[in-house]
């Protein structure tokens, strides 16, 4: 099925065209955002049960845009009828306009052309099983309940089962003189987090799940809660690393990981403006094994970041970032791809209405190859199976590397021994790491269970995955 349109905003639009028709008598270029979004999440575990509204997702309002000739500025509201069109193109001409004639000593004025406005009418929505709203609160968490006491019935070992959902269902429109679309789109993501315990020694393992759709996640959540809570108490007999840099496979979340902070925040191009990110310096030369072709874009996959237009009204795109090893693009909003005299690549994200357009990732990972998980295993005489990605920090200035992985399982003489060791750190030298890659497998998986933020701020959902890869890896 497909997600419906949004009542308000079919109500408003007539409005949002006057306010247009309004807008363009005073300035060459305008636009305009609406957004209606409801977002809500769940979670159950031991000894809570919660259900709350998602604030940050949820809300409806408004983004004008306009061009005076040398810049563009912006105009954020959350209400809007025939009565208020006057007062906000009061507004955006006396108090947005004149600020361009008062920055900071030391801060320059940048000029830029007008953007380009070709015709697209365009209306179009995502598909979906079963709509978490129709389904309902009291289906949603009796579910959670559900695989929340089977991963604790597991094992006398299980401390506690926390599974969560969340989920967001919204409807854009963006108009400009020339363009007329729409977009309704849903996703839900979740996660089990299974604990165990041994004495006074406690392990946890994580597993999330995302849709570019609805509650039919549920059914795939309850599918893992044996495995996640076996793992849990496979970590309980995990011991230390020996720091050093072994040969690893990566399974395709920790392969994830690796993608969104080696590479992933190093291609966005609004940090080449800024002189932030060296990728900058090696557009057109190696940067990873010529087995590597990387991807990003809201048209790149079918998951929770996709969408048919970002934020700024640029069509979803599939950016290939990096083509057998050559650093090919970036990806970009449109006031950086302005800046730097590139095509946008429909990466112009905002957290809300209420916040600026930043460039960034959307679904973002690297091609299968065309090697077997249990060969890529048999290569390697003394390494280990890297799972469970937990969280990464990047330094695209430096192109350093600091990600926390959960499970490292030692490989000898071509065979899992069973051992395991955790917690894992893996840190390198993003362009050393990526060529020292000599086997992807030929099966790929994205997911999209979190967050992306843009110096710990400024958040939107984001999938990344990938095949699984074998590299030299330094673990500690």
């Amino acid at each position: 099925m497909k997600v419906k349109p949004s009542e308000y905003l079919r109500e408003i639009k007539p409005v949002l065209l006057k306010l247009r028709t309004r807008l363009l008598q005073e300035f060459p270029y305008v636009s305009l955002l609406a957004q209606d979004s409801t977002a809500k999440n769940y979670s159950v575990s031991k000894t809570s049960t919660m259900i709350r509204m998602d604030n940050r997702l949820s809300g409806r309002g408004f983004v004008a845009k306009v061009y005076d000739g040398a810049g563009y500025a912006e105009y954020s509201f959350n209400e809007l009828s025939e009565e208020k069109i006057e007062e906000v193109v009061a507004a955006i001409k006396s108090k947005l306009i004149p600020m361009s004639d008062k920055l900071p000593d030391g801060v320059k004025k940048s000029c830029y052309a007008m953007i380009e406005d070709e015709p697209v009418i365009f209306a179009d929505s995502t598909d979906y099983e079963i709509d978490p709203e129709e389904y309902g609160d009291e289906k949603i968490i009796a579910q959670l309940e559900e695989v929340s006491k089977a991963g604790r019935a597991y094992s006398d070992k299980i401390l506690d089962c926390r599974t969560h959902v969340s989920y967001q269902k919204y409807s854009k429109l963006f108009l400009s003189k020339n363009r007329d679309m729409e977009q309704n789109v849903l996703w839900m993501s979740g996660a089990l987090t299974v604990m165990a315990t041994r004495g006074e020694e406690v392990k946890d393992s994580y597993k999330g799940f995302s849709v570019l759709g609805g509650a039919e996640l549920l059914q795939e959540i309850g599918k893992n809660v044996s495995k996640v809570a076996q793992t849990a108490l496979d970590l309980l007999e995990s011991e230390p690393i020996t720091p050093g840099e072994y040969d690893c496979v990566c399974d395709p979340g920790v392969t994830g990981m690796i993608v969104h902070e080696a590479f992933g925040h190093g291609v966005e191009m609004d940090m080449f403006v800024k002189d932030r990110a060296q990728a900058k310096q090696f557009v057109g030369k190696q940067v990873a094994s010529p087995l590597i072709c990387m991807h990003d874009g809201a048209g790149a996959a079918r998951e929770v970041a996709s969408y048919f237009f970002d934020d700024e009204g640029v069509l979803a795109h599939d950016t290939l970032i990096i083509d057998h090893g050559i650093l090919k693009a970036g990806i970009s909003d449109a006031q950086s791809a302005m800046h730097l005299g590139t095509e946008p690549t429909g990466n112009g994200r905002r957290e809300s209405y209420q916040r600026k357009a930043y460039t960034r990732m959307t679904n973002t990972y690297f091609e299968a190859g065309s090697d077997k998980v249990e060969d890529m295993i048999a290569s390697i005489s003394d390494g280990f199976l890297l799972e469970e990605a937990m969280s990464g920090m990047e330094d695209p200035k430096n192109w350093g590397i600091q990600c926390m992985v959960s499970i490292a399982r030692e490989i000898k003489d071509g065979k899992l021994t069973g051992k395991i060791y955790s917690p894992i750190v893996l840190t390198g030298y993003v362009p050393d790491l990526l060529k020292s890659i000599s086997m992807v497998s030929d099966t790929s998986t994205l997911c999209g269970s979190g967050f992306c933020g843009k110096g710990y701020k400024e958040w939107v959902k984001v999938s990344d995955g990938g095949p699984y890869i074998k590299a030299k890896i330094r673990l500690g």
